[in-house]
């Protein structure tokens, strides 16, 4: 080779359409494994004179870690390794076509050529990642329409609220924008197991399973200054609302300025959705998941224990909670260590709620294997299944004398509503039967055991055979609370206690009624409202009992998850107490984004965001965010004039269209009185 550094032309677009990597806005060859693609590049003689490649990756490349490649000009492609096949050349210049093995470890590789005895000359460097279109790939989707959407896809929807009243949510992946990849590569050298053993690390990440475990740890501050810092307190003084996040680009981009600082707050969401982020970029098919009704055993005993007070307020009692939902992730990938039968969608859970290994990190763990009680299985399977499908008990504690008394149980109660967005639409797909037999069968009672048994549990709750004060007893009343009205912030509360008496003689119920505004967790924060009546229901009567709880009452005491508990707690005469609790999740008022005009490739087009004040009363210190990948450069902010009662504001600005085909615009208004109002609008750019 002659003595000048060879200059290379990587082919940029040509190559990046046939790896599906063209959203990618970068100087830098970015390929797909298992897949050739082409490079030119001058200063080499003839082609005779036995060219030889290195492509190597890692701080010490070696071929035993399989991070090291050297291979020469063959006819064909090597099924195992890594081969180069001359395309054309001329006096100046060579063309080769270089395939990768389908396992090999993704990331950043440096590449270099050698010509007969002289030293190896640099041509460049190219980033690999996961190849869900090929079918050698442990991430290898069949379905092209699924690759689209769980790789290439940037907008989501989360869903949110509770399993009486689901809502969503839009979210900017925005896997492909600016420096996202570059970040996400960062993410890998920063994680524990690279600061512990960098060489080992790098070899392992030709595997999906072993990524998705590590970047369940990174994604979270705890143990390893990891991306997002989480917050259940409901104050988040220092640091951004979890809630007021509209995507993933802002996070992950502030993490590397702060000098690698966690970034401050998320809730469950926001770590499945930057999860999401970092593992389409590398090109593992992944979605999010929300469970309503979500269990958190923290003892491990496939159970929650609810704790209640004579007046019927919730106890912080025990570790064990029930969240009005939890948002984690599935990626899709092959289990080698398993078997076949438990590929396909795996589950990954970054919010740190219970540590596996020493660290908080969560999963793989297979979906079948979940489905089907094995428990047991490769990784974090009991923690998951209780997420699904643990029993409920609820538990009247006397705090003077310490003793606890089973209110009832409930076995249907975890794990309802299991959703996803769907495929190439912005609807929701309920998967619970992915996850679980159906509710109350007998199969779903039959895994549930298995599942105890497993853990050989089968002895501490066995119900055939229950202790002393886990007798239960059949109640005379029941009661439930019911919705009289519209869920809305600003507007009044409305709710019926229905109570009914089951048996053929007259009660009398003394009832203890609490509301209070919680986190989406279930945890209380203030109290909001307590009552407490005397009634005698006649043989088999039902009887309603109105409450309201007016505006005023609740707006100082509300959350920015707006979620209230009511509970009543009925103390029967002669008989056993009734639990009745609801947990309401109000609806922001609503807000509404218009389109002016055709939305065109690099031509301005105006947007209308408008609003009206629901209430009687100003609001003031409006703020209005909007983003949307391929629309607008990073986040617009926009200050808004306060707003009197019943007054509407319209806003306007422009957008500049990058890319064409349908784009997702995200906005989110907040002020004083109402937090993080958000809506998102598909935009159809065209060329």
């Amino acid at each position: 080779i002659a003595a000048t550094q060879p200059s290379t032309d990587w082919h940029l677009k040509e190559n990046a359409r046939e790896h599906h990597t063209s959203k990618f806005s970068s100087e830098e060859l970015i390929v797909r494994r298992g897949q050739a693609f082409t490079i030119t590049f001058n200063g080499a003689e003839r082609p005779e004179q036995n060219l030889i490649f290195i492509a190597e990756t890692g701080p010490k490349p070696s071929k035993t870690t399989k991070t090291l490649a050297t291979f020469d000009i063959s006819s064909t492609v090597s099924k195992e390794g890594w081969s180069a096949v001359l395309q054309s050349s001329s006096s100046s210049s060579v063309s080769i076509s270089i395939s990768s093995p389908h396992n090999a470890v993704i990331g950043r590789y440096r590449l270099s050529v050698q010509s007969g005895t002289s030293s190896p000359q640099s041509l460049g460097t190219f980033v690999l990642l996961f190849n869900p279109w090929s079918s050698g790939d442990d991430v290898f989707m069949p379905n092209k329409a699924e690759c689209e959407e769980y790789v290439l896809e940037e907008f989501g929807i989360i869903f949110a609220g509770n399993k009486n009243h689901i809502s969503s949510f839009g979210w900017n992946f925005g896997q492909f924008q600016g420096d996202i990849l570059n970040i996400c590569l960062a993410i890998m050298d920063r994680s524990l197991y690279y600061r512990q053993d960098p060489v080992t690390d790098v070899s392992h990440r030709h595997d999906p399973r072993y990524l998705g475990r590590v970047l369940s740890a990174m994604v979270n501050a705890n143990d390893d200054q990891g991306v997002v810092l989480g917050n259940w307190s409901g104050k988040y003084e220092g640091g951004k609302n979890p809630s007021s996040w509209t995507g993933s680009g802002e996070i992950l981009q502030s993490w590397k300025k702060s000098g690698f600082k966690p970034v401050k707050y998320g809730q469950c969401w926001v770590f499945a959705a930057v999860l999401t982020t970092v593992l389409r970029c590398l090109g593992i098919p992944t979605r999010t998941i929300t469970n309503f009704s979500s269990a958190h055993d923290a003892d491990g005993n496939l159970r929650v224990d609810e704790f209640y007070d004579a007046d019927g307020n919730h106890l912080e009692r025990g570790a064990d909670s029930v969240w009005n939902f939890h948002v984690w992730n599935e990626s899709w990938f092959t289990r080698n260590d398993l078997g076949p039968s438990y590929s396909g969608w795996q589950v990954l859970d970054a919010t740190p709620q219970e540590e596996s290994g020493g660290i908080y990190q969560c999963g793989p763990a297979s979906r079948h294997a979940i489905k089907e009680g094995e428990v047991e299985l490769d990784y974090d399977g009991p923690f998951v299944f209780a997420e699904v499908n643990a029993d409920c008990m609820y538990w009247n504690y006397d705090s003077a004398t310490g003793k606890k008394t089973l209110i009832f149980s409930k076995s249907t109660e975890i794990g309802a509503s299991i959703s996803t967005k769907a495929v190439g639409r912005d609807d929701r797909v309920d998967v619970t039967r992915d996850y679980k037999y159906e509710e109350g069968s007998a199969k779903e009672r039959e895994i549930f055991k298995k599942a105890r048994k497993k853990l050989g549990l089968e002895d501490k709750f066995d119900p055939t055979a229950p202790k002393q004060e886990e007798v239960e007893q059949k109640p005379d009343i029941s009661g439930k609370f019911k919705v009289a009205g519209s869920l809305e912030v600003g507007k009044d509360l409305n709710l019926l206690l229905v109570l009914e008496n089951l048996q053929s003689d007259a009660k009398t119920v003394n009832v203890n009624m609490t509301a209070w505004s919680t986190l989406y967790t279930r945890r209380r924060v203030n109290q909001i409202w307590k009552d407490s009546i005397s009634v005698t229901l006649a043989p088999k009567e039902e009887k309603l009992f109105p409450i309201k709880i007016k505006y005023p009452e609740y707006q100082q005491q509300l959350t920015t998850d707006k979620t209230i508990q009511v509970t009543a707690l009925c103390h029967v005469e002669d008989g056993i107490q009734v639990l009745v609790k609801r947990n309401i999740t109000l609806d922001n008022p609503a807000i509404d984004i218009q389109v002016l005009g055709e939305a065109k490739v690099n031509k301005e087009v105006f947007v209308e965001v408008a609003f009206t004040n629901p209430i009687d009363a100003e609001v003031k210190d409006c703020v209005l965010q909007v983003e949307g990948s391929d629309l607008l450069q990073g986040i617009l902010e926009l200050r808004i004039p306060p707003l009197k009662a019943s007054e509407k504001s319209s806003t306007k600005f422009k957008l500049i269209p990058s890319e064409a085909g349908p784009k997702h615009l995200l906005v989110n208004f907040s002020c004083d009185k109402f937090a993080d109002i958000k809506t998102f609008k598909m935009v159809n750019v065209i060329n």
